[in-house]
C-alpha cells in the first residue's frame, strides 16, 4: 500500500491480471465521488501542480523507452502533452478517450483524485507487469509530492494570514475592520464559501449568559456570502444555542453535514441559504469571551486537523488583535479627555488674577504673591484679588472633591462671590449669599470653605470673614528681634461652609496689620500634605517655616515667603503623591515710605 491508498500490482504470468488491478485501483478511488466533496484539494487538478513539465516529459520519454503510450491526463480526463518550447506543457482540448486494453492509476491528493497515468494497450508479459508496476510507483511518487506541495501551500497561506493579523496588533484599525478582515483570511486558507462573525456584548463574563431563545443580544461584525435574510434572523442555528456556547466555552464545533446534523434548530433554514457543512471557533481573551467567528461550506465536507489548528490560530489571533483595537479606543479617548482636560485646566488657570489690581498709587505699598498647585488637571482651590474702588478684596477657597466636578464648582463659588462682592458692603452678608446660592444649587454633599479679607491700604485694617475654611496666619516682625511662635496669629472668626445650611449665619472681624506684618492665607491641602511615613506637614510646620524665612531675611518679599513655603512642602513630601490642592496667598503691607 503506497501513501496514497494505491495498492501496486503484484508480479504475475498475465498482464491482463496486472491490468485489471489497476483498473479496481482507479476505482476504488474514484468510486468516492470526489467531485461532490469540498476541501483543499477539491477543486485541483493535477495542472495546479505542475512547473517545468518534468513529469509530462518523463511520460513522454516512457512512451519512447518502452514503445507503449503512457499519458498524463488531469482531471477531467484531458491529455497534458510536451509543449512547443523547452520548459512548457499544454492541455488538450478534448477528452480522451481510453483506447482497448489500456489501464489507468490515479493521482490522488489528501484523498481526493487530481489526474490520472493511462498505460496504453501493447506489450504482454513481465515487460507489460513491470511497466505497469514502474507507472504505479510514478504515480504515487507524484501524489506524494503533489501532497507536500499541497501542505507547504496550505501553510504558507496560514502563515500569511496570521501574519497580516498580527500586523493589525500594532496599527490602529477599528474592530470591524479587524473582524472582517479576520474572516475573509479564513475563509481562504480554509477554502470555506462564506460566513459571519459576531460579538457578544463587552460586559459578559461567563458562557452561561449567553440563554435565551434567539441571538438578540449578539452584534453582527462581519460577514461575506451569507443573504441578509439569514444574517437579520434572531434564530440561533443550534439548539438552546450549543454551538454558540460549545465555542465561547473553548470548543471547536464542527458540522461536516448540517443536514443530518441533530443539533441543528431549523434545517429547512440551511436549505433555503444553502450551507452543507459548518466550523464555528470562539474569540476568547483571558478566558473572557468577545465573540464567535462562523464558517460555511456551501456543500457537506470534511475538515482535518490542519483544518482546525488554523481557525484556532486565527481566531485566537483575531480576538488578540480585536481587544488591541478596543483598547487602542480607550486609548485615544482616554487621550482626547486628557487633551480635554488640559485645555479646561489652562482655561481655569488663566481665571485666576496674574496680578493685583493697581488702579492708584495707594496700592504700591503692597506686596502680594500667591501660588497654586493642583493635585490633578482640573482642581477644586481658587485665590482671587478684587478691586473694591479703593480697598482690596482677597479670597481663597477650596471646594470638596477634585477633578471636573471640583472645578465646576470652583468657578460658580468664585463667580457668585465676585458678584455678590461688587453690590454688598458687609463682608459676613457676602458670604450669607453665597452660601444660599449654593445651598440653592448643589447636592447636599457639595460645599466649599472660603476665607474672605478686605484690606484698607490706607489703614491696613483688614475685616474679613471665615467660612470654614483654614484661618490664615498673620506672622508679626519686630524690629529688634526674630519672630516667635507668639508672633504669630490666626483669623478664624466666621461661621461654617457654604453650600450646607441655608440659614446659617456669618461674623466678620476686624484686625489692624502693621507694616512687615506677613498674611499668609492658604488651603487645607497645604498642611495636609504628608510624607511616606504618612505624617502630614500639620500647621506645626507651618508655623516654623515662616518663621525660619522670617528670622533669615526679615524684609523677605511676599514672592520668597511663598516660594520658602512650597520648597518646604517638597522638601517634606519627597516625591510623594499630592493628596490635595495647595495653594497659598502671602500680602506683606510696607509703610508707604518703605
Amino acid at each position: 500500500m503506497n501513501a496514497f491508498g494505491v495498492q501496486p500490482p503484484e508480479t504475475t504470468q498475465s498482464g491482463s491480471t496486472s491490468a485489471q488491478r489497476l483498473r479496481e485501483a482507479a476505482g476504488a478511488v474514484d468510486a468516492s465521488n470526489p467531485d461532490a466533496r469540498t476541501g483543499p484539494a477539491a477543486r485541483l487538478s493535477i495542472t495546479d501542480f505542475l512547473s517545468d513539465g518534468s513529469l509530462v516529459k518523463l511520460c513522454d520519454q516512457l512512451s519512447k523507452l518502452t514503445g507503449v503510450r503512457v499519458d498524463l491526463l488531469d482531471v477531467r480526463g484531458r491529455v497534458v502533452k510536451v509543449g512547443n518550447t523547452e520548459r512548457s506543457w499544454v492541455v488538450e482540448d478534448q477528452v480522451s478517450e481510453a483506447p482497448e486494453g489500456s489501464a489507468s492509476v490515479p493521482l490522488v491528493v489528501s484523498g481526493t483524485r487530481v489526474g490520472s497515468l493511462r498505460v496504453g494497450p501493447g506489450t504482454n508479459g513481465a515487460a507489460r507487469e513491470i511497466l505497469e508496476r514502474a507507472v504505479t510507483l510514478l504515480a504515487g511518487t507524484a501524489g506524494e509530492l503533489c501532497e507536500h506541495e499541497l501542505d507547504l501551500r496550505h501553510r504558507v497561506k496560514e502563515a500569511s494570514a496570521l501574519f497580516k493579523l498580527s500586523t493589525m496588533l500594532t496599527r490602529s484599525m477599528s474592530v470591524d475592520r479587524v473582524l472582517q478582515v479576520a474572516l475573509e483570511l479564513a475563509l481562504d486558507v480554509l477554502e470555506l464559501d462564506c460566513g459571519s462573525v459576531v460579538l457578544v456584548p463587552e460586559e459578559t463574563e461567563e458562557v452561561s449568559e449567553l440563554s435565551g431563545p434567539t441571538e438578540e443580544n449578539l452584534s453582527l461584525i462581519a460577514s461575506k456570502g451569507l443573504s441578509r435574510e439569514w444574517l437579520d434572523d434572531p434564530r440561533p442555528l443550534s439548539i438552546d444555542r450549543l454551538f454558540d456556547r460549545m465555542s465561547i466555552g473553548g470548543e471547536l464545533v464542527v458540522s461536516e453535514d448540517l443536514s443530518s446534523d441533530a443539533r441543528v434548530l431549523e434545517p429547512q433554514r440551511l436549505i433555503i441559504e444553502g450551507l452543507g457543512a459548518a466550523i464555528h471557533a470562539g474569540l476568547a481573551f483571558q478566558g473572557r469571551p468577545i465573540g464567535v467567528m462562523r464558517l460555511y461550506a456551501r456543500v457537506p465536507r470534511t475538515f482535518d486537523e490542519s483544518d482546525k489548528r488554523v481557525l484556532r490560530a486565527i481566531a485566537a489571533q483575531a480576538a488578540v488583535a480585536v481587544q488591541q483595537a478596543r483598547l487602542l479606543k480607550m486609548q485615544e479617548e482616554d487621550q482626547r479627555l486628557q487633551r480635554q482636560l488640559a485645555l479646561a485646566g489652562d482655561v481655569q488657570r488663566r481665571m485666576l488674577p496674574r496680578f493685583i489690581p493697581a488702579l492708584t498709587k495707594e496700592w504700591s505699598h503692597l506686596d502680594v504673591a500667591a501660588k497654586y498647585e493642583p493635585s490633578f488637571e482640573l482642581g477644586g482651590d481658587f485665590y482671587d484679588f478684587i478691586n473694591l474702588s479703593s480697598h482690596l478684596g482677597i479670597v481663597v477657597g477650596d471646594v470638596v472633591g477634585k477633578g471636573i466636578a471640583a472645578a465646576l464648582l470652583m468657578s460658580a463659588v468664585r463667580a457668585s462671590l465676585r458678584a455678590h462682592a461688587q453690590g454688598v458692603y458687609d463682608l459676613d452678608e457676602v458670604i450669607s449669599r453665597v452660601n444660599i446660592a449654593l445651598c440653592r444649587d448643589t447636592l447636599d454633599n457639595e460645599f466649599a470653605t472660603l476665607w474672605y479679607g478686605v484690606l484698607d491700604p490706607v489703614k491696613l485694617r483688614l475685616t474679613y470673614c471665615s467660612a470654614g475654611h483654614e484661618p490664615p496666619m498673620v506672622v508679626r516682625v519686630p524690629e529688634h528681634r526674630a519672630p516667635g511662635p507668639a508672633d504669630i496669629d490666626e483669623l478664624s472668626v466666621g461661621g461654617m461652609v457654604v453650600g450646607i445650611d441655608r440659614s446659617q449665619r456669618y461674623q466678620r472681624a476686624v484686625y489692624d496689620m502693621h507694616p512687615g506684618d506677613v498674611l499668609v492665607a492658604y488651603t487645607d491641602g497645604v498642611v495636609d500634605t504628608v510624607n511616606f511615613s504618612r505624617e502630614k506637614f500639620g500647621k506645626k510646620r507651618l508655623r516654623a517655616c515662616l518663621l525660619e524665612i522670617l528670622k533669615q531675611e526679615p524684609k523677605a518679599t511676599a514672592s520668597r515667603i511663598t516660594e520658602h513655603v512650597h520648597w518646604s512642602l517638597r522638601q517634606f513630601a519627597g516625591l510623594a503623591q499630592r493628596p490635595d490642592d495647595e495653594t497659598i496667598v502671602v500680602l506683606r503691607p510696607w509703610s508707604k515710605q518703605g
